[in-house]
């Protein structure tokens, strides 16, 4: 599929800022079932971007801006081709062995209930793939979807006592329950394309990735019930939502924020036509 995606971030300040730092994991990486045709940063203002690799493998940018500054938009925007692989990932970056995604995290740590949990699922299923079916399955039925929520930050066990999050939370459940049983996983950011018509979106996609024997590392989309197909743009891995999130940054000066982000996926407009 030929997607165009256009990222929106505007922020606003309430007093003058003397200085901005961003971190954007919010360019793709070319492997196996994308690739990248074109990308680019634009800032409205003044700033240095400076890129390098993190310990993950993302692709990162940093962004510099030096005040007073009171408004910023940033707009990331691009053309990827994509293809429909089962969600199995081939030749994208790895610099960390798969055990390094057994380790569990302050949000994606699994309290007795999901132990539980991945521990009925162990018992129903012997193979290693059928597990991480049953527990998209499971999680997709269980825990409600509801995209109002906006604690990204929210950590597995308690959104799992609540039966109900946002695409964060159910990458996060799933991957600390695939850790439970043994299973290496990882937390992904990107983006989705909508095929019920659903362009513009107010955030970024997440979903996990199960590192399975004699397959490798393989998505799955517990808030969709779906493994990652054509209709996915990968951006960046790591084990929960903090190593991967698009944007994190800092600011040097007083008064309130206001963030507002608009994400729109599209077909490109020669294949929408064809």
């Amino acid at each position: 599929m030929h997607l165009t995606i256009d990222h929106r971030t505007e922020y606003a300040f309430s007093e003058p800022q003397r200085r901005l730092v961003q971190l954007l994991r919010m360019t793709p990486p070319n492997f196996a079932a994308q690739t990248v045709m074109n990308w680019h940063i634009d800032v409205d203002c003044d700033a240095r971007l400076r890129s390098h690799r993190d310990g993950f493998g993302n692709h990162v940018t940093m962004l510099y801006i030096d005040g007073p500054v009171q408004n910023v938009a940033l707009s990331v925007s691009g053309e990827v081709l994509t293809s429909d692989r089962s969600g199995v990932v081939e030749d994208a970056p790895e610099p960390l062995p798969a055990k390094a995604f057994l380790r569990s995290t302050e949000l994606s740590k699994a309290d007795s209930a999901i132990r539980k949990f991945a521990a009925d699922i162990e018992a129903r299923k012997s193979d290693p793939l059928e597990r991480m079916h049953l527990l998209m399955q499971r999680l997709l039925e269980e825990i409600r979807f509801e995209p109002t929520l906006d604690a990204v930050e929210r950590d597995a066990a308690t959104a799992f006592a609540a039966n109900k999050g946002v695409c964060q939370d159910h990458a996060h459940i799933f991957c600390a329950a695939a850790r439970a049983m043994g299973t290496p996983a990882r937390y992904i950011s990107g983006h989705l394309y909508r095929r019920d018509g659903a362009e513009n979106q107010e955030a970024s996609h997440a979903w996990a990735e199960a590192h399975l024997p004699d397959i490798g590392w393989t998505g799955f989309d517990p808030a969709n019930g779906i493994g990652p197909d054509d209709a996915y743009v990968r951006l960046a891995c790591g084990l929960d939502y903090r190593d991967a999130a698009p944007v994190a940054g800092r600011r040097v000066g007083g008064g309130n924020e206001e963030l507002a982000v608009n994400v729109r996926v599209t077909q490109a407009q020669a294949q929408s036509q064809n």
